[in-house]
């Protein structure tokens, strides 16, 4: 038979095959060649049409070389493309998705004060493309202002070997900076960085630890002035702060050299627990003209009980968060927190794409905010000067 009559019959023979009914659960490579144009791997949802091409080649070939029979039930089909998983395209097995990484986040106070912070952060970390449940997890911890428990969270973090920790105050920062000097930590704001020792210096912080500064410590002679604009007859200011805290203690210290500078006395009143703010404060009374409030997690937690006790002692207060004029207080100045919070979400991803904290920058604020309770204001029979009301940020009625 001539070279075209053997092709001929071939192909007369392969046609009649392929009209020879199978049982429905026997498969041959070409019936896996029309049934398998796209494949779905189920352990990514990944749509790969090379898969079909792979598959059918790979059947193919253990059929010609003796591994399988023409046809081949579907259980035996699976069970050999289950044990043949190497013979895959590297490029498929490459789309399964890995462990995402786990961010640690500390919360100073409670979930409903830091609600503001904490949204600012996620939606900056989902314009860089960090969505919490997909691309990354967040384990979310709340200390509550009890700074007794910053070590055991901080210890867990490090046991459950978080791929970075993100937390906000100098105490909280410093309890973590003692629990590891490996885990990357990146605090949204502290008062005084450099001061406490959280970072050798802002453009080289050195070590596992960086951040955002919200300048607290720098701040305080602009806060007596403004106070000071809104009574005039300002001499002597009580400075009301935790002596637990570094922070607080070295806030205190340049808020009383301050006063001295404006010509004014400054004398402090230290807690360090929430029973000894009643009798602080009802020393102040008759004592100061003005409460300043050195402000933390600790008297963040107390501000309702601060601003009620300073309201029933007819003095005006400072403070340098905006929730405690939500809660009563006269006015705040201070960096706008949840920028702060905004800008960590670059930090983080940074640090998650490689960068090591020893080298990116500690930055200080570029957004600040006057917060003024004009109800509180009214209450003290304060007379507002239209020259302070122009820069009022927010007006609290």
């Amino acid at each position: 038979m001539s070279l075209v009559g053997r092709k001929l019959a071939k192909i007369n023979t392969t046609r009649r095959r392929s009209q020879r009914r199978l049982p429905p659960d026997r498969v041959t490579p070409d019936d896996i060649a029309a049934q398998h144009h796209t494949c779905i791997l189920p352990s990514s949802g990944v749509k790969t049409p090379r898969l079909r091409c792979d598959i059918v080649c790979f059947t193919r070939r253990l059929a010609r070389e003796g591994h399988m029979p023409g046809t081949i039930g579907r259980r035996e089909l699976i069970a050999a493309l289950g044990s043949s998983a190497a013979a895959w395209p590297l490029a498929a097995r490459a789309q399964q998705p890995g462990k995402s990484p786990t961010i640690g986040f500390l919360g100073a106070t409670t979930p409903t004060i830091w609600s503001p912070f904490v949204g600012a952060f996620l939606q900056r970390l989902r314009e860089l493309g960090w969505i919490d449940g997909r691309d990354i997890a967040i384990e979310y911890r709340w200390a509550e202002g009890r700074d007794d428990r910053y070590a055991a969270f901080a210890a867990e973090f490090v046991q459950r070997r978080v791929d970075v920790i993100v937390t906000a105050g100098t105490t909280p920062t410093m309890s973590v900076k003692k629990a590891t000097s490996t885990i990357p930590i990146v605090f949204a704001s502290a008062g005084d960085p450099v001061g406490t020792g959280l970072v050798a210096s802002l453009a080289r912080p050195g070590g596992n630890v960086t951040g955002l500064s919200n300048m607290q410590t720098d701040l305080g002679g602009l806060r007596l002035e403004l106070l000071r604009e809104l009574v005039p007859a300002l001499n002597r200011v009580a400075v009301l702060g935790n002596a637990d805290s570094p922070l607080i203690r070295l806030e205190m210290e340049r808020v009383q050299a301050a006063a001295v500078q404006l010509g004014l006395d400054a004398f402090r009143l230290e807690v360090m627990k929430a029973e000894d703010i009643i009798p602080s404060i009802e020393a102040a009374k008759g004592a100061a003209d003005a409460l300043y409030v050195c402000s933390d997690p600790f008297l963040t937690t107390q501000r309702v009980r601060i601003n009620t006790l300073a309201a029933s002692a007819r003095l005006p207060t400072m403070h340098a968060f905006r929730e405690h004029v939500l809660a009563g207080g006269l006015m705040s100045y201070g960096p706008n927190f949840p920028d702060l919070f905004r800008r960590s979400g670059d930090y983080v991803d940074k640090i998650l794409r490689g960068s090591k904290p020893a080298d990116i920058p500690v930055e200080q604020p570029i957004k600040f905010d006057l917060v003024f309770n004009n109800t509180t204001a009214k209450a003290l029979g304060l007379t507002i000067p239209e020259s302070f009301l122009v820069r009022v940020t927010e007006m609290i009625e």
